[in-house]
């Protein structure tokens, strides 16, 4: 009897669980700090390497290996082209040119990005502009932290939420 009601328990079980699919999650981080004494803002991405090829393999219809041991030069000429239109900061209604660094390969799977604007005198008002694998994936999401002035605050950037104004 015992036996009768277990089985069955054990094949429902089974086929619930194996229903259910690992789902991936497409996410960006971007830390953007303004430095008074330096008068500059200083930008740091980290985006998934598979994702960031896809999404310029997407736009640009070329193949790219960013991040991996294939990456040439004119992939990082077309990664930087794919950030600067995609990534734009307005420093009191006025866009600055962000200025790419260096990079480095994060954790094996992630691309860290940093970038800077110089010259950054006063800000009264900051407008962010992050596309980043939005036009890939309408599942995109990418949560850029601001600090400025000691103040910090978080905006998350989606497909319906690609631009943000704060004040200060």
């Amino acid at each position: 009897m015992k036996n009768r009601l277990i089985y069955p328990l054990i094949g429902i079980l089974f086929l619930s669980l194996s229903s259910f699919e690992f789902h991936k999650f497409y996410m960006g981080i971007f830390q953007v700090n303004y430095t008074a004494e330096k008068k500059m803002i200083q930008i740091t991405s980290r985006i998934f390497i598979d994702d960031l090829n896809n999404g310029m393999e997407k736009k640009y219809h070329q193949k790219t290996f960013v991040g991996t041991d294939k990456e040439t030069e004119a992939d990082l000429d077309l990664l930087k082209k794919y950030l600067s239109e995609n990534f734009i900061i307005k420093i009191n209604g006025q866009s600055k040119p962000i200025t790419f660094l260096s990079k480095e390969v994060e954790a094996g799977d992630v691309l860290v990005c940093y970038s800077r604007i110089k010259d950054v005198d006063k800000i009264k008002t900051i407008e962010i502009s992050n596309t980043i694998l939005i036009d890939w994936n309408a599942e995109q999401q990418n949560i850029t932290h601001i600090s400025v002035f000691g103040t910090k605050r978080s905006v998350l950037f989606t497909e319906s939420s690609r631009k943000e104004l704060l004040k200060y």
